[in-house]
């Protein structure tokens, strides 16, 4: 029996951001710019059938894109559910503001947790397709303008949501769910207009080189050059090897692998500075607070004091004495007051301290103990563990003895960490066909979900992408290059670490 899932969303716009101040002031030259506002939406989503066959569902525009339609073939497969989207009558991304170059479709699970299921590239026809797999069982999709592919919290600039049709099959439960959106405009809010002008763009050159410029310089905006310096100049780094590829007419997918790379590491800078600007105005509030509440204190005692005078200057001698005592004991008390709170700010900020030692001990302690089985190093995104072709049979996705026993030893880690989540992303080199590499990556990828699950790591935790011979971390021009490029690599995260 079909049944249909309607969520109601409810979008808060993040309170982040930067304030800007003179040299010559001793305050901190950032706080929150951004407003909030609540927009209310109705989708409907879907609990797809588990290993049933595929189901479909269709795309509508939003008042912003009414031309915009599109139809999605979703199918429930072993470990992953598969979406293959097509979209049409696409108008530019830039029409709605200066940072806006693309688009993205996502998933929002009944929870309210939005998934960046891929980017949709338009064409010159206002034409897209995206074929993309996830893990989610139930949810519902929207498309959203964006900055570049690779943002990780929608924009508010819905243009498509799904629709369910007579062809929709699924189960389902009623879900009201909450989700955070930033606002039209928020990545620009207190930048300089001047910096405010929309990239000339040049369509003989791939729009994901336009991408990554417009990611750098939101993460400048975003106060990077401050606040994550390492990684925006790797961002500028990559940005700057496809732009020499361009005026060397190198080769188009090495260039658009470089911009991606760039785009997704200025997102990475942007993040990372976001979450230290809001540490340290989470701080200033703090001594803000303690602050205020030691001046309250003293106001009070103070005010104490003089009435007690003015009352010792009408009153007899004989009160006089009394009332001196009274302001005496006012005193006492709110320098009690004051040394109390100036303890208790103190005491949250060496917790406060703690808590993010113990992170990096335990984020140092796993990346030491998985290195002991496969190469791991740290990144931004978390820990990531780098498992080469020669593991696997070779043009296939059969695990072999001794990268069972490899992962063996991690699921055994991985274990004592229940709370930690692991992306596998399978990658190949550029030779063979885009299709048979998209494949071979994608199960080599499974593989390693299916056989960590056996060892006993949760499913739930785990999500599985296939990239194909895309994101080369060496040339493919040599023997040695394309046995790097051919490799999965498991990507640990979570709030713990």
């Amino acid at each position: 029996m079909k049944r249909y899932l309607e969520i109601l969303l409810v979008f808060f716009a993040g309170v982040t951001g930067l304030y800007a101040q003179s040299d010559a002031e001793a305050q901190p030259a950032h706080g929150a710019i951004y407003r909030v506002e609540v927009v209310a939406r109705r989708i409907n989503a879907i609990n797809y059938r588990h290993r049933s066959d595929e189901t479909k569902v269709n795309f509508l525009g939003t008042t912003l894109m009414p031309d915009a339609s599109g139809d999605a073939y979703v199918h429930s497969k072993q470990g992953a559910i598969e979406v293959n989207a097509k979209f049409k009558h696409i108008q530019p991304a830039t029409r709605f503001g200066p940072e806006y170059m693309t688009y993205v479709l996502w998933a929002i699970t009944p929870e309210g947790r939005p998934v960046n299921l891929g980017e949709v590239l338009a064409g010159h026809n206002g034409s897209a397709s995206l074929n993309v797999t996830s893990n989610l069982q139930a949810f519902g999709m929207v498309v959203t303008a964006e900055p570049h592919f690779a943002v990780t919290q929608p924009s508010e600039v819905v243009v498509m949501e799904n629709s369910v049709t007579s062809e929709t099959t699924g189960t389902v439960e009623q879900v009201d769910a909450k989700f955070e959106l930033l606002g039209r405009g928020q990545y620009t809010v207190g930048v300089n207009p001047a910096e405010l002008m929309p990239l000339e763009i040049d369509g003989k050159i791939p729009t994901e080189l336009y991408e990554a410029r417009n990611a750098i310089r939101i993460a400048k905006w975003a106060g990077a050059e401050n606040f994550a310096a390492d990684s925006l100049s790797k961002a500028q780094s990559d940005l700057q090897n496809a732009e020499d590829l361009v005026d060397s007419n190198g080769d188009r997918k090495d260039i658009i692998s470089d911009a991606r790379e760039a785009a997704q590491t200025a997102e990475d800078a942007r993040l990372i500075a976001v979450r230290k600007i809001i540490a340290e105005e989470q701080t200033q509030i703090v001594v803000n607070a303690v602050a205020a509440k030691a001046q309250a204190v003293q106001s009070e005692a103070e005010a104490a004091q003089v009435q007690a005078e003015a009352q010792a200057d009408a009153e007899a001698a004989a009160r006089a004495k009394e009332q001196a005592e009274e302001a005496r004991k006012a005193q006492e008390d709110a320098d009690a007051a004051k040394q109390a709170a100036e303890a208790k700010a103190q005491q949250a900020q060496v917790q406060a301290a703690q808590v993010e030692r113990e992170k990096a001990a335990l984020r140092g302690r796993l990346q030491q103990e998985l290195s002991t089985v496969l190469e791991t190093r740290d990144s931004a995104r978390g820990l990531i563990m780098n498992m080469s072709d020669v593991l696997f049979e070779f043009g296939k996705y059969a695990l072999k003895p001794e990268a069972r026993e490899k992962l063996a030893k991690v699921s055994g880690i991985l274990l004592s960490f229940p709370e930690l989540t692991l992306e596998v992303d399978g990658y190949t080199d550029n030779v063979g066909g885009d299709e048979f590499n998209q494949k071979l990556s994608g199960e080599r990828a499974d593989a390693v979900r299916d056989y960590l699950t056996s060892q006993g790591v949760s499913p739930n935790s785990i999500v599985t992408k296939g990239f194909g011979k895309d994101n080369p971390v060496a040339s493919n021009d040599t023997s040695e290059g394309r046995q790097e490029n051919r490799r999965v690599e498991l990507v640990v995260s979570g709030a713990a670490i």
